[in-house]
């Protein structure tokens, strides 16, 4: 008897503290686009990848045309001459592919000056999201925009603009 009653004592508990959690939902993508600051360095950063990708293509060109006037001259080459050019043009494409990565590889050129630009910006609104779930008294608050999968969400559950309002954003 005693065991019945424990094990019922237990299960009203557990159903009691699984309803005393408080949750909220939010979008953080809906915020940072919302954010000037935000928006000012995703302009730098889209810059920033333009021009090196401009001087990317510039470069491609360039072997392109190395590669065009090789086979056109080919047929005319000393085995030597031929050589030389074929190593030219490996060690031009080598520095292409060297640039390239440094540029937009992991951890690369766009990816520091991405943690340069935004990552303030994405700790500012963090911040603003703790302070809320702890002012509030959340037991943890999911991020409907990214990586998560949402099917249904109430949108009284949306404390989006709450965020917002904390970060100084009408």
């Amino acid at each position: 008897m005693k065991k019945i009653l424990f094990i019922a004592g237990f299960l009203c508990l557990s159903v009691l503290s699984a309803d005393a959690q408080r949750y909220a939902i939010l979008d953080t993508k809906f915020i940072l686009d919302r954010l000037p600051e935000y928006k000012d360095a995703q302009k730098q950063l889209d810059q920033f990848s333009e021009a090196w990708q401009k001087e990317l293509d510039g470069l491609q060109t360039r072997l392109d045309k190395m590669y065009r006037d090789f086979e056109a001259e080919q047929v005319m080459l000393s085995d030597e001459l031929k050589k030389k050019r074929e190593d030219e043009l490996f060690n031009r494409e080598k520095e292409l592919r060297d640039l390239q990565r440094q540029r937009f590889g992991y951890e690369g050129d766009l990816f520091k000056k991405r943690q340069e630009l935004i990552k303030p910006v994405q700790d500012k609104v963090y911040n603003a999201v703790e302070k809320l779930a702890v002012e509030k008294g959340y037991d943890f608050i999911l991020d409907k925009s990214e990586g998560i999968t949402v099917i249904f969400a109430d949108p009284k559950l949306d404390r989006s603009e709450d965020v917002l309002k904390m970060l100084g954003v009408k």
